[in-house]
């Protein structure tokens, strides 16, 4: 919703030169390790770099602060256990640049939100607590007491905790998050929004309410033993590299593999493993894709369905040979509703619906009907839709109807974003506090947590907007840009009376602030922990529910840094003063202190101390994964749901947006997406070339996207076409330069998480 009252700072509207070159069809190979390379030597200083690189993803090393793909559990490279953008991760939190107080002192608030995401994030680490006072212009320099008493005070003279809103970044430790969480709940409030809401809430939701276990059920020497993957709505080669090898090794063991994406991504296509010399040679690389289904964006439920009525016509061809009815009798309920409802659909409109030629997908049905071993694979391109929940239950539908779930090489596979954003929730980041956890934290603590729900993403920025809420906390993160509809959550963020970001590194959320703003800089992954007790490691779960430590190797860039563990407890110690039961300054002490409380507290993480030290870590416990589901009725449920697909009215265009190569999430490594074939600009329309004729529009035209929702007009300005293989009636844009289209009024149902995969546009010249 675009405010009158605010100026056009929030994404630089700037244009460069634009150069568009073929799309790439193969992966990673020799421009990757150019690209690590000149990562190495702009960013790092040499030694921090080998340093660095050589314990990263390691055992006894750090985990990477990008994607949460696991680590092999016994087989890691002791060559380069990483990727190409793992290091840009690097790059970006080890980089050899500094930020001090002479710089803000020399560039205003206002001067630097005219700067792209990409030059704000590249100049250097936080190195000193910051405050910009009411009104005035400029950040200044603070001491960590004073910023800390500021907050407390503040907090402390809401008229209650819940006008205080607590944001987790999905980078953030077990151990900080646990400790974040519990002071939330001591000072009074479950607001605790996270990164999550934005991402795999839905799956977390569809996943709880038919398996029992809002996780997935695979581990990673599941994808190399499946006898088939099906990919959907992701794009691995970019947004999770590492997962190229588990498909390569899929590939090498005889499985095969169906990608379903609206885009022909290269990272499903074809990689060239740089770790293995043999495969780097001319005509070398492993094809990934079997078989590829571009399907319309958000028409998967129709793909879904079709592949659902299919197999049904199989195992009425041939009774048994194609559903798992023992599994179905013995593990799963809602089957013969299920089958009924099935029945009730028209196979020549879920066709249709797809925009897949029919024949494409009749020979998935053929392949998924002669698998007994299937992994079906997902990220945010299912996610974030209206119908995204649903979606995502016929998924399980038909894993059920195969029975490949708790069994080698099958299972559901969430595939989730950011390090440790599966962890966050584990250890207690909800907005909705589950009754045992809260039993728990009572009876191990001596106080009384809230049980009311508290504010999720969406919710929270409403309540900021509307003034309900008038504090905003963010432990990491760049709130601003990575949540929908940038003005209206823009106007949210200025009406709040303090906004305060824990940071390594400066970004847009710290230049769009409440009445006052306070930046608190903190250690990041690859940095080193010292505090009370001597030297201290993290730890992390990754996306198949793997706990390990991670211990930082690198020099802090500054004395005046924090760890994230100590701001919190500081915060505390502050904020609830001689009211808290809580001995903060010895948890902080020693991190093992924290770990007891979790192991306490947080089923699964028994001998957390003991078990987090083994070679590797450990497993968290997975019902699922062993045929034990967790559900009212003890069994896996089918499920029912309304057949959804989208109609368009002429003019209109269906609109998703990603990230480039050169990004992860918030953070922009680069201008290029190399895959893509997009050099050197991000504010770019992907258009299908029959719909660019249909409308008049060449290639590189400028327009305007315009949105509009519940009566509400929203824009995104100048943005370049691109031709591309992209199905007739759907648009790709980067977020988050289009993320102010992005309506918060729609998000999906159950989950509540914004649409930003299937936005109803047009475009104006």
């Amino acid at each position: 919703m675009a405010d009158p009252d605010l100026p056009n700072e929030l994404t630089p509207e700037a244009l460069g030169d634009l150069k568009i070159t073929e799309a790439n069809n193969k992966s990673a190979g020799w421009p990757s390790l150019g690209t690590v390379a000149g990562q190495v030597r702009d960013y790092l200083n040499p030694g921090e770099a080998l340093r660095a690189l050589a314990k990263l993803n390691q055992h006894g090393g750090f985990d990477c602060p990008g994607c949460a793909w696991p680590d092999p559990d016994d087989d890691r490279s002791t060559f380069a256990e990483y990727c190409e953008n793992g290091v840009k991760a690097i790059a970006e939190e080890a980089t050899k640049k500094r930020l001090t107080r002479e710089f803000f002192a020399a560039h205003s608030v206002a001067e630097i939100a005219t700067w792209s995401d990409f030059k704000i994030g590249k100049q250097g680490r936080l190195t000193e607590p910051m405050i910009l006072d009411a009104g005035a212009t400029h950040y200044r320099p603070a001491t960590w007491e004073e910023a800390l008493e500021l907050i407390a005070a503040e907090l402390n003279n809401l008229a209650s905790p819940d006008e205080a809103i607590f944001y987790t970044s999905g980078r953030t430790s077990n151990e900080a998050a646990f400790l974040y969480q519990l002071f939330v709940r001591e000072y009074g409030t479950n607001n605790l929004p996270d990164c999550s809401n934005m991402c795999h809430e839905s799956s977390g939701r569809a996943l709880s309410e038919t398996l029992g276990h809002g996780k997935g059920s695979v581990t990673l020497r599941d994808l190399h033993e499946s006898e088939l993957i099906i990919i959907m709505g992701q794009n691995p080669g970019t947004n999770h590299p590492r997962m190229l090898n588990a498909l390569e090794k899929c590939k090498e063991n005889g499985g095969r593999i169906i990608s379903i994406n609206p885009l022909p991504e290269a990272g499903l296509l074809k990689f060239v493993n740089p770790q293995r010399p043999l495969k780097m040679l001319p005509g070398g690389g492993t094809t990934l894709t079997d078989l590829f289904l571009p399907v319309r964006i958000n028409e998967d439920m129709a793909l879904l369905r079709a592949l659902l009525l299919l197999l049904l016509e199989k195992e009425e061809a041939a009774p048994g040979q194609v559903f798992d009815h023992d599994f179905i009798q013995r593990y799963t309920s809602g089957y013969p509703e299920f089958i009924a409802h099935l029945r009730t659909h028209d196979l020549a409109t879920c066709l249709a619906a797809t925009g897949v030629d029919p024949d494409r997908i009749r020979a998935a049905a053929d392949l998924i009907a002669q698998k007994e071993r299937i992994i079906i694979c997902w990220a945010m391109g299912l996610t974030q839709h209206r119908n995204s929940v649903a979606l995502l239950q016929d998924i399980v539908n038909l894993i059920l109807l195969k029975g490949s779930i708790g069994k080698a090489g099958a299972g559901v596979c969430p595939v989730r974003g950011h390090s440790n954003v599966q962890g966050d929730r584990t250890v207690g980041i909800w907005e909705k506090l589950p009754r045992e956890f809260g039993d728990r934290l009572q009876a191990h603590f001596g106080f009384d947590p809230p049980r009311e729900d508290g504010w999720d993403v969406v919710d929270s920025i409403r309540a900021m907007h509307e003034g309900q809420a008038k504090v905003f906390f963010a432990l990491g993160g760049n709130f601003l840009s990575a949540a929908p509809d940038t003005q209206y959550t823009a106007a949210a963020l200025r009406r709040c009376e303090l906004t305060v970001q824990v940071s390594t590194k400066l970004n847009r959320s710290h230049l769009v602030h409440g009445r006052r703003a306070i930046i608190l800089p903190c250690l990041g992954r690859t940095n080193v922990d010292r505090q009370a007790s001597g030297e201290q490691f993290v730890s992390c779960e990754n996306s198949m529910g793997v706990v390990q430590l991670s211990r930082g190797v690198l020099d802090p860039p500054s004395e005046h840094l924090r760890s994230e563990p100590a701001i919190v407890a500081g915060l505390a110690k502050a904020t609830l003063g001689e009211r808290t039961v809580v001995d903060w300054e010895a948890m902080v002490a020693d991190y093992d202190r924290i770990r007891e409380a979790i192991a306490a507290t947080v089923p699964g993480f028994e001998r957390y101390n003991e078990q987090v030290r083994r070679r590797g870590g450990f497993y968290l416990p997975n019902g699922p994964r062993d045929r034990r589901f967790e559900t009212s009725d003890g069994k896996a449920h089918f499920t029912v749901s309304p057949f959804t697909t989208r109609r368009l009215a002429p003019g209109e265009y269906l609109m998703m947006t990603v990230r480039s190569h050169d990004q992860y999430n918030t953070s922009i490594y680069g201008l290029d997406d190399r895959y893509r074939g997009i050099y050197n600009e991000r504010r770019i329309v992907m258009m299908n070339p029959e719909d660019m004729a249909a409308a008049g529009l060449a290639a590189k035209a400028v327009v305007d996207l315009v949105s509009r929702y519940d009566g509400v007009e929203r824009r995104a300005n100048r943005f370049v076409i691109v031709p591309y293989d992209i199905p007739r009636g759907c648009l790709g844009t980067y977020f988050p330069e289009a993320n102010s289209v992005v309506p918060i009024s729609e998000t999906a149902l159950k989950s509540n998480t914004p649409i930003s995969k299937s936005v109803v546009v047009r475009l104006e010249i």
